[in-house]
């Protein structure tokens, strides 16, 4: 059995946490010492040679070491990922455990995360319990950062438990897939469910891809566990920090561009799937588009230069299906 564990990295916002996530890794490997390959993209795009140097180091007292790939531009999330499992699959690995590298891996979460694969044949995904990583402070916390992805008529995506206290409440909840940040794939599933030749789909570049991702592996029949016992700790920028006020404040923090895509994104899930949802989801993706337009015109205006993006990309959907 063997195990390709993937991530990517962009431009100077991952080199301060390469160096402990890859020590922390290296860790968790050990204690399960199975047989792995580590790919690491790169998807910088200014000329930073910051994550290069960094991955080097690390290979010279490494136990396991890193496959590094410069894509010498940004591919987008999807794009860059679907070359890292497509190279895990020509390798002959079964699973793929994709992580971020803004993470700690505590030392038993590969052990877990493996050894739950292996005692569920039915499932063809696990993801870990991810907290929240006070990585400025460099503490760990017991806050949620997702137990997995939930999806709420209307095409509606969360994860689970985001920004509450862990207390084990969602340890045995049926999720509906994986977040992004954190998750092992059989690539057997991932194999069969590819679109035009394309694990992730491309047309989404950043941002929802994974719920893309997971509601076609859930689709398709392949279902997905959580494993509570598997612990990674994710320092992520756009994290939930609260209820709606706060949560309002931190989407208006953001950049405009990463605005953008998630709301590009949002449109091409509804596009995507709006006929296999029921009377009353596709109620509720109808309103959630009237709301997004009365929202944009009148609180973001910038997002109306992103419906001829959404059309466009609407077209080639219909064309694809």
């Amino acid at each position: 059995m063997k195990l390709t564990v993937g991530f990517l990295c962009y431009n100077q916002s991952s080199a301060p946490y390469l160096k402990l996530f890859l020590e922390s890794l290296e860790r968790s490997l050990r204690v399960w010492g199975g047989e792995v390959s580590i790919l690491a993209g790169d998807n910088s795009d200014d000329g930073t040679s910051a994550n290069r140097e960094l991955i080097k180091a690390h290979n010279e007292a490494a136990t396991y070491k890193i496959d590094y790939l410069d894509f010498q531009n940004n591919l987008g999330f999807a794009a860059a990922y679907n070359k890292l499992i497509g190279k895990a699959s020509l390798e002959g690995s079964e699973y793929f455990l994709m992580l971020n590298p803004d993470m700690l891996i505590d030392e038993q979460a590969v052990k877990h995360l493996i050894q739950g694969i292996e005692d569920n044949a039915d499932v063809a995904v696990l993801c870990p319990k991810i907290l929240q990583w006070d990585f400025q402070n460099k503490q760990t916390t017991d806050i949620i950062d997702s137990c997995g992805i939930m999806m709420k008529p209307g095409l509606r995506f969360y994860d689970l438990g985001q920004g509450k206290k862990d207390d084990a409440s969602y340890d045995r909840a049926e999720i509906f897939g994986a977040s992004g940040a954190a998750g092992l794939y059989k690539l057997s599933a991932l194999n069969c469910i590819k679109e035009n030749g394309q694990y992730f789909d491309e047309r989404f570049f950043m941002y929802k891809e994974d719920c893309d991702l997971a509601y076609r592996l859930r689709e398709s029949g392949f279902n997905t566990k959580l494993v509570p016992e598997s612990l990674v700790y994710h320092d992520r920028s756009a994290a939930v920090k609260g209820g709606l006020v706060q949560t309002t404040r931190d989407w208006f923090r953001r950049s405009r561009l990463t605005r953008s895509w998630s709301f590009v994104n949002q449109h091409l899930l509804f596009i995507k799937h709006l006929t296999k949802e029921s009377v009353y989801s596709r109620f509720l993706i109808y309103m959630q588009c009237v709301a997004y337009l009365i929202f944009s015109l009148i609180l973001a205006q910038f997002l109306l230069k992103s419906y001829p993006i959404i059309w466009r990309k609407r077209r080639v959907l219909t064309n694809t299906k």
